[in-house]
């Protein structure tokens, strides 16, 4: 499942109950458990991952070149309460919370299937990705096409 939310009009032209981000879910597998059956730290990283890539690099979005270079230049994970694999599949809610020259940051809120946005997320989490241009092996400015797409996804 995939909601896309701009601005406060989700696509389609229906109002908006969730704040502006990407809404989707991704599924816990039960590797991803620890041995005290909540959701392993560093295994939460990869379902960040795997929550922001349908987002940032489908085949339509304008940031395809990020998909050529980009690198992941600062992560916080912030676990405010556990999760298991009994709330899969996470209810995942992204925005672009900052945007530079070189880079922007993603703010994440995830929460057990079902939940809703009034609930409190389990985990709160940030990741700063900068372009990057793999052929010079440096990072690059984010074009006038990556920029404006990020700012779609930007709140306030």
């Amino acid at each position: 499942m995939q909601d896309v939310v701009h601005n406060g009009v989700e696509v389609g032209g229906q109002a908006a109950a969730e704040p502006v981000g990407f809404h989707t879910t991704v599924v816990v597998r039960w590797s991803d458990m620890d041995a005290f059956q909540h959701v392993n730290h560093a295994r939460m990283v990869t379902l960040l991952e795997e929550a922001r890539i349908p987002w940032l690099f489908e085949d339509d979005a304008p940031t395809v070149t990020l998909r050529e270079g980009a690198v992941i230049a600062d992560l916080h994970v912030r676990y405010r309460g556990q999760l298991r694999h009994s709330d899969s599949p996470l209810d995942v809610l992204m925005w672009v919370e900052q945007i530079r020259a070189v880079d922007f940051t993603i703010a994440y809120e995830v929460r057990p299937a079902g939940a809703t946005v009034s609930v409190p997320p389990s985990i709160v989490a940030s990741t700063q990705i900068a372009a990057f241009d793999i052929g010079t092996q440096r990072l690059r400015r984010l074009t006038d096409a990556e920029r404006g797409y990020l700012e779609l996804w930007k709140r306030g």
